[in-house]
C-alpha cells in the first residue's frame, strides 16, 4: 500500500523542500500529462507518488533524475515532443477525461504519446486547437500574462450597430471582470444575421458567446481560425496534421516575444505613472491650495523683518507742538 505524506512532512527530500529541484507540476507537464493547472489537479487528487510516497499538496520540488515519479502507479518518462493542429468539429470536447464517453479532441490525433489540448473550445464551437505534450509551451500559450492572440469567426443573430462594435472594443462587464476585444469588424451582413471576426488575448470560459450576449447578439456559429501565428487554413473538420518545423519555430518565438514584451511594459508604465502623478500633484497643489490666516501672519512678519533689516537706523521723529491750553487751577 502506498504511504501518504503531505508535502510539508520531513520525509520529503531536500530537493523537494529547497529551491534546488523543480516544481512537481512543471515536471508532470513536461512529461506530457497536461497543462500545469491540470497537473496541479492530479497532485491535489492524490494521484502522484514521489519516491513511493503520495504527494497531494502543491509546492513540492523534485529531482526527476534521482527520484521515481509515478502517476496512477505508472512511472513517467521524458516523452518525444509532438505538436498537432486539429480542426475540432461541433460535438467534440477538449477535456482529456470525460466520464460521459463523448468524443474528445485527443482521439482525433494518431500518436502513442500522451497528449492534451491547449486551451479550450466549448462543445458547440469548432475550429483550430493545438494538441501537444509540451507542457511549458502550453503554459505560455494559454496564460493571460503572455497575451497570445486568438482569432474567431462568429455568425450572430441580428445586425450589430457601430455602437455595439465600439462597446466590444471598449469592454464588456462579465462576472469575473471586464472583457475586451482586441479587434472586431463585420465581414458580411445578411438579412437576419452577420458574420464578425474577433481577436482576443484572453481565454475565459465561453467568452465570445458571453460578451456578444451582453450586447444583445446571440452566437449562432463560432469557429476559431487562428491561434498566435498558427492558421487553420483548409484543414477539414475532424482532421489533424503535424506542425511544420517553421510553424513550431514561429509559435515558440511568439511565446518568447510576448513574455519579453510583458516584462518590459510594467517598468515603463510605472515610470510614466510616477512621473505623471508628480506633475498632477504639483499642478493640483498650486491650483487648490489657498493661503491660510497663519500664512498671512507669517508673511507680514517676514515683510516687517525685511524692512527693519534694510533700514537699521530709525527715521527722525516729527517735533511735537507745545500745548497752548492753560492748566486748571
Amino acid at each position: 500500500m502506498t504511504e501518504r505524506h503531505p508535502t510539508s512532512d520531513a520525509h520529503l527530500s531536500k530537493s523537494q523542500e529547497g529551491p534546488a529541484g523543480e516544481r512537481l507540476q512543471k515536471v508532470l507537464a513536461a512529461a506530457g500529462l497536461g497543462s500545469r493547472r491540470e497537473c496541479e489537479e492530479l497532485i491535489q487528487q492524490g494521484r502522484v507518488e514521489v519516491a513511493g510516497c503520495v504527494v497531494d499538496q502543491l509546492g513540492a520540488r523534485v529531482d526527476p533524475q534521482t527520484q521515481s515519479i509515478r502517476v496512477d502507479g505508472v512511472p513517467i518518462h521524458a516523452p518525444r515532443r509532438v505538436y498537432y493542429v486539429v480542426n475540432k468539429p461541433v460535438g467534440v470536447v477538449t477535456t482529456n477525461r470525460d466520464p460521459s464517453g463523448r468524443p474528445r479532441v485527443v482521439d482525433l490525433v494518431e500518436t502513442r504519446e500522451r497528449v492534451f489540448a491547449v486551451g479550450r473550445l466549448d462543445r458547440s464551437s469548432e475550429g483550430l486547437i493545438l494538441v501537444t505534450n509540451d507542457g511549458e509551451l502550453s503554459h505560455r500559450l494559454t496564460h493571460p500574462r503572455f497575451e497570445v492572440t486568438k482569432v474567431y469567426r462568429a455568425i450572430v443573430a441580428g445586425q450589430p450597430s457601430a455602437e455595439v462594435i465600439q462597446k466590444l472594443r471598449k469592454g464588456v462587464y462579465l462576472a469575473e471582470g471586464v472583457a475586451r476585444v482586441v479587434a472586431v469588424h463585420v465581414r458580411r451582413r445578411q438579412l437576419h444575421s452577420a458574420e464578425l471576426e474577433l481577436t482576443l488575448r484572453e481565454g475565459r470560459n465561453r467568452e465570445i458567446r458571453r460578451i456578444l450576449a451582453r450586447v444583445g447578439h446571440k452566437v449562432l456559429q463560432l469557429r476559431r481560425i487562428a491561434f498566435g501565428p498558427l492558421r487553420l487554413g483548409n484543414l477539414p473538420p475532424g482532421a489533424a496534421r503535424r506542425l511544420t518545423p517553421a510553424e513550431l519555430r514561429e509559435l515558440q518565438r511568439a511565446a518568447r516575444q510576448t513574455d519579453s514584451t510583458h516584462a518590459r511594459e510594467p517598468r515603463s508604465a510605472n515610470q510614466r505613472r510616477k512621473s505623471g502623478s508628480k506633475k498632477v500633484r504639483g499642478a493640483g497643489a498650486a491650483l487648490q491650495r489657498r493661503p491660510s490666516a497663519s500664512d498671512a501672519r507669517q508673511r507680514s512678519r517676514s515683510i516687517l523683518a525685511e524692512g527693519f533689516e534694510a533700514s537699521p537706523t530709525p527715521a527722525p521723529s516729527r517735533p511735537t507742538k507745545k500745548s497752548t491750553r492753560r492748566p486748571r487751577r
